[in-house]
């Protein structure tokens, strides 16, 4: 799928490893698992869909989503990360809202829901701007939204 200059494509032979050599901030470190632990748990967990963000054709995000409901009843998502050097250029974002749009088309899709460090305020104010809604919902460390589709 493609918005602007920003696409996403499906994990594959040509740009996994791209993925792999991508960094965030230095104060987003701590937030997510690398994209190779991400990428191999993707191998183990069928439902898991593992795509490579790209920007005018280069590769400069990863994102995931389950493809199974889980918590909450909805969909989540498990990953989503642009590199440090192209961050806060509204990709995360368009790259995020393609997500959504692919994840509305699973069975009975009521509820996108993803879980961030509550200190995340990139997440926060990402998710935020799309609409997620925070209630209150906790696990573990993580605060989970909550994106209602078709509202």
């Amino acid at each position: 799928m493609r918005a602007d200059n920003v696409e996403i494509e499906e994990l594959n032979e040509e740009n996994w490893y791209d993925c792999c050599e991508l960094e965030v901030a230095e104060n987003q470190v701590g937030y997510l698992e690398s994209n190779a632990v991400s990428i191999a748990h993707s191998k183990f967990e069928l439902s898991l869909k593992p795509f490579a963000i790209y920007y005018d054709g280069k590769v400069v995000g990863f994102l995931m989503y389950n493809t199974l409901k889980e918590e909450l009843n909805g969909y989540w998502i498990f990953r989503i990360m642009v590199d440090k050097n192209f961050q806060g250029q509204g990709i995360g974002k368009a790259a995020t809202q393609l997500m959504i749009s692919e994840m509305s088309k699973l069975p009975d899709a009521e509820k996108i829901v993803v879980g961030y460090h509550p200190q995340n305020k990139e997440a926060h104010r990402l998710y935020s701007s799309l609409g997620f809604v925070d209630n209150g919902d906790r696990f573990g460390k993580e605060m989970a939204v909550i994106k209602y589709i078709n509202e």
